[in-house]
């Protein structure tokens, strides 16, 4: 059984909840990273029952500095050495682009490419220097085409998976992996959050032909958890998207784009 220590980010709930618990089914320590103490508390003393410690360092992650306190907390203040990062949170918002307000859309390009960017910069580092470890980022099914209506989302977790896979390459030599998890649906408190179930694409319940199948949070995590260790550059979950991931490039852009239009317009 493997053992280390991974941080997850945005832990307190949904699929970073999962991963942290599959981490801790494994052997691996853990530190666990979100807003929510309250959620994170009831998340570590869940997982300790495995054996392993969790600690909880409650933090924000919407800022340069807070992002450098989380690295101080955990490197420098508690000696605790990252071998496993992965950069789980991220937030969406449904709406005309336009209309959306500016605030959420700069919020969730600082959450969802900024933060993983300069954490993985942060503990990478750490890693390339000790010849070893292991980064995920958890990007979407969403990253391999665009998204009218959830413009900035889409775009984010294209920029994910497009990150992860050059420092898939870039970083081989130097004793670290890095994988890009890129589920579909989950039913989490993500749709809620961003306001899409209204939409075929946030609502477990549509039916039709482009009605995308959901998955459970704790398979998208063991898939996940099964491709970093197996040293995959990306892990598409279910085989419907994997399907779709190789049909997409073979359509028309304007066709794909539709396509999307339909899935996300509320």
């Amino acid at each position: 059984m493997p053992h280390g220590t991974a941080l997850v980010t945005g832990a307190s709930a949904g699929i970073g909840r999962a991963l942290a618990g599959e981490f801790a089914r494994n052997g691996y320590d853990l530190v666990l990273v979100a807003r929510r103490e309250g959620e994170l508390r009831e998340a570590a003393e869940e997982f300790e029952a495995n054996g392993v410690t969790a600690h909880v360092v409650p933090t924000d992650l919407g800022s340069r500095g807070d992002r450098e306190a989380l690295y101080e907390a955990v490197v420098e203040e508690r000696d605790i050495e990252v071998d496993t990062l992965v950069n789980n949170v991220g937030i969406g918002t449904q709406g005309k682009y336009t209309e959306v307000d500016l605030d959420r859309d700069l919020l969730q390009i600082e959450l969802n490419v900024t933060t993983p960017s300069h954490l993985t910069k942060l503990f990478g580092a750490d890693m390339v220097e000790r010849g070893d470890g292991r980064v995920l980022n958890v990007a979407s099914s969403a990253a391999f085409q665009p998204g009218p209506f959830m413009a900035v989302y889409y775009a984010s977790k294209a920029y994910l998976l497009s990150f992860s896979e050059a420092l898939h390459e870039e970083l081989a030599s130097d004793g670290v992996t890095v994988t890009a998890l890129c589920p579909g649906p989950v039913a989490t408190e993500f749709q809620e959050r961003a306001g899409n179930e209204g939409a075929p694409i946030g609502n477990p319940e549509a039916e039709g032909l482009l009605a995308p199948n959901w998955q459970a949070a704790d398979d998208v995590a063991r898939a996940g958890y099964e491709g970093l260790h197996d040293g995959e550059a990306v892990v598409v979950t279910g085989t419907d998207l994997k399907l779709l991931t190789r049909l997409v490039p073979l359509l028309p852009r304007s066709t794909v784009r539709k396509l999307s239009r339909s899935l996300n317009e509320g």
